[in-house]
């Protein structure tokens, strides 16, 4: 049983780690194509680190890990973390996001070791637009990445998108018939304020009712009810089995039902994406005194301060918000 609930009464189940910021793109929404800020290395955690701190969550009731970064496949160490966590006395659930330019050599190895699903980003299926938005020509290899995921059935794939007005907002109807075609889920996410180069602009991104009015005349879009914890809203596709999912972090917050906490690679557990500020279990385990029964016992504490300090929401449509200092690539997406 959980004993990571907030004083809303959300049970928190769910943990998103960063295993590094850095990455092998440069997608336009999320850093200059020049960024170099990177943390420095020793500042990660060590995969001993990593895995205490997931040991101490697991038995405070955390049951779902997604692994992120960055781009968690350039972990040096990746199916070997992967390998780890599945071998725990209650594994979770475990999944990933990756941009897919590495998934068509570790699929397989990744699914040996205990990987359940990927979620793979792509915005575009142009591979000209795709080198123009990432700075990277790297389309091929990521549609290489996906068909490598489907034949090691780490399934169901899905694929996240952002749109951005004259950039890629002309896609979404091309999007969800080439996913349904593939067999792929496709959810769409609104462009939030997280970029390291500071170009989000409320007034011009692409909002959830921007991409239902582009698909509704092409597809009978139907809402699915039940959602629970879910930060997509899902919709039946021409009555369905097959859906699609609008994540709309911005217009219509789902904050009420959320049950996830992150995860930094540096050691910073946080109770939101949007949280300005951390709790440091690094610290902890590098500099605090003590056995390391005292040391697991002092994360668990912190889980539970974290979890205890948890808002009501993120703020993003409250005059007062502030754009956190982090950028998504380094809290873990």
């Amino acid at each position: 049983m959980s004993t990571l609930i907030d004083t809303f009464g959300r049970v928190h189940r769910d943990i998103r780690v960063s295993l590094t910021d850095r990455c092998n793109l440069r997608c336009t929404y999320c850093m200059p194509h020049d960024f170099a800020a990177w943390m420095p290395t020793e500042d990660l955690l060590t995969t001993d680190e990593l895995m205490t701190i997931l040991e101490v969550g697991i038995d405070a009731g955390i049951d779902e890990v997604r692994l992120t970064g960055g781009e968690p496949l350039l972990r040096p160490d990746i199916v070997d973390i992967v390998a780890r966590i599945n071998s725990l006395p209650n594994p979770p659930k475990l999944s990933l996001t990756t941009n897919g330019i590495r998934l068509a050599a570790l699929a397989q190895p990744l699914k040996d070791a205990g990987l359940e699903r990927v979620n793979v980003s792509l915005d575009t299926l142009s591979a000209e637009r795709f080198k123009s938005m990432t700075y990277r020509d790297r389309f091929a290899d990521v549609l290489k990445g996906l068909q490598a995921a489907r034949d090691a059935d780490l399934t169901p794939i899905k694929i996240n998108t952002v749109l951005m007005p004259g950039v890629n907002d002309d896609e979404a109807v091309g999007l969800l018939k080439w996913a349904l075609d593939e067999g792929f889920k496709l959810r769409f996410i609104e462009q939030m304020p997280l970029d390291a180069g500071g170009i989000w602009d409320r007034s011009t991104m692409v909002t959830a009712d921007d991409v239902f009015h582009a698909l509704n005349p092409v597809f009978s879009l139907t809402p699915v009810e039940a959602r629970g914890s879910a930060p997509a809203e899902e919709f039946l596709i021409n009555g369905g089995p097959e859906t699609v999912g609008i994540i709309a972090s911005v217009t219509r917050p789902f904050c009420g039902a959320c049950d996830r906490l992150r995860l930094t690679s540096d050691g910073q557990l946080r109770s939101c994406l949007f949280a300005t500020s951390e709790t440091d279990l690094r610290l902890v385990l590098r500099e605090s005194d003590g056995t390391d029964e005292e040391k697991r016992a002092e994360i668990a504490t912190r889980f539970g301060k974290t979890v205890l300090a948890k808002l009501p929401g993120h703020g993003i449509n409250d005059p007062s918000f502030i754009q956190p200092v982090r950028p998504m690539s380094a809290i873990g997406g």
